[in-house]
This record gives structure tokens, C-alpha cells and sequence, in this order.
């Protein structure tokens, strides 16, 4: 949970410095960013747990 709030802190305060310089956010647009940081999270997981059955192959 630590990470997590400390990650939504860090987003805010980059989000906060882009407004305050006037610049463009640093993300797509919402339901596009959204999907896409979900299908980075769930292409890791099942990267982390093909992987053992991976390593068995090559044996």
C-alpha cells in the first residue's frame, strides 16, 4: 500500500509542475492511458509466471 500511495503522490506533483510550467499533461487521453497501463501490469504478470515454465523448456 506504501508503494501505491507513494506512487499517486508522485504522479500528483509531476501532474502539478506540468500545469504550473503551462506544458501539456504527460499522458494519453484517460480511458486510452488507463487501458494501456493495465495492459503493461498484466503483460508482466503472465511474463513473471510463464517464465519457470519457460526456464523447465529449455532444461
Amino acid at each position: 500500500m506504501k508503494v501505491v500511495i507513494l506512487a499517486l503522490i508522485t504522479g500528483f506533483i509531476v501532474g502539478f509542475i506540468f500545469a504550473l510550467f503551462k506544458l501539456p499533461i504527460p499522458a494519453p487521453p484517460a480511458l486510452a492511458g488507463i487501458t494501456g497501463i493495465v495492459g503493461i501490469y498484466l503483460g508482466f504478470k503472465v511474463f513473471e509466471m510463464i517464465t519457470p515454465w519457460i526456464q523447465n523448456l529449455t532444461k
